[in-house]
């Protein structure tokens, strides 16, 4: 499960900093294979949980915001003096690295999308909610199993074939380790105070096989985006846990 693949080793550059930001309902767990290929390379990585999540699902609070968990990487990064790292976000850590991004600016040296949420307007004044990307009919139905399975302060995981990982040992993995997320990341707001990652080096890794639905208009924005750089993966939208090879090729490869 974690051994280096022919892909993976081909690839030569020079040691380099990640930090990998987990999607919703996730946490650094799920970074574990492609984290071991990252470092067997002698890359340095960072795979946090973010507050209320993976190890620190302990610290589960409805208050718990998006900027909370902003705070958490801006935190990591100032405690292990970063600097000229890649910051990767995968799904909802998109959001994620898009707010840090309001802070940070240049001194990460690139800011990576994996299939992630990328914030419509993040110019100095803008604010958004994950609840407000949704479409309609998907925001009502995660509201309703807020209030229903998740007693009003919970967003439920969905089960692990909403991440197209549908392998026996792969899903149960998924199943024994995904969290309710706080109700606060999902309808509470997020406000920019300078411009996220606006005209910074960015790049957006898109999964195809599946593609992940909910992002649709992202991808097809991103992709017409000629200040972003747009590569895909075949692979679903847990690439990470489906096809670690392929994906820390990738990060290898990306400049």
């Amino acid at each position: 499960m974690t051994g280096v693949s022919s892909a993976a080793a081909s690839v030569t550059h020079t040691p380099r900093t990640f930090v990998l930001v987990h999607g919703a309902w996730h946490g650094g767990w799920c970074w574990r294979r492609v984290a071991d290929l990252l470092r067997a390379r002698r890359h340095h990585v960072f795979a946090p949980s973010l507050t209320g999540l993976g190890d620190r699902a302990h610290l589960f609070s409805k208050d718990i915001s998006l900027q909370t968990h902003v705070d958490d990487i801006l935190s990591l990064v100032e405690t292990e003096e970063l600097s000229d790292f890649v910051l990767v976000g995968h799904s909802y850590g998109g959001f994620v690295i898009s707010g840090a991004a309001d802070s940070l600016r240049e001194r990460v040296s690139h800011y990576l999308y994996l299939d992630g949420s990328v914030p419509p307007d993040m110019s100095a004044g803008a604010s958004f909610s994950w609840a407000d990307f949704n479409p309609p009919e998907a925001r009502e139905a995660r509201l309703k199993s807020v209030r229903e399975q998740g007693r009003g302060v919970a967003l439920p995981a969905p089960p692990p074939s909403a991440f197209a990982v549908t392998e026996p040992a792969e899903a149960a993995w998924l199943q024994r380790h995904l969290r309710p997320m706080p109700v606060g990341t999902y309808v509470g707001t997020f406000t920019f105070k300078n411009s996220g990652s606006n005209g910074l080096k960015c790049t957006y890794i898109a999964s195809t096989k599946p593609p992940y639905a909910l992002l649709e208009s992202t991808r097809d924005h991103i992709r017409e985006d000629h200040t972003w750089s747009f590569t895909t993966i075949e692979a679903g939208h847990d690439s990470m846990v489906t096809a670690p090879d392929e994906l820390a090729s990738l990060l290898m490869r990306e400049p």
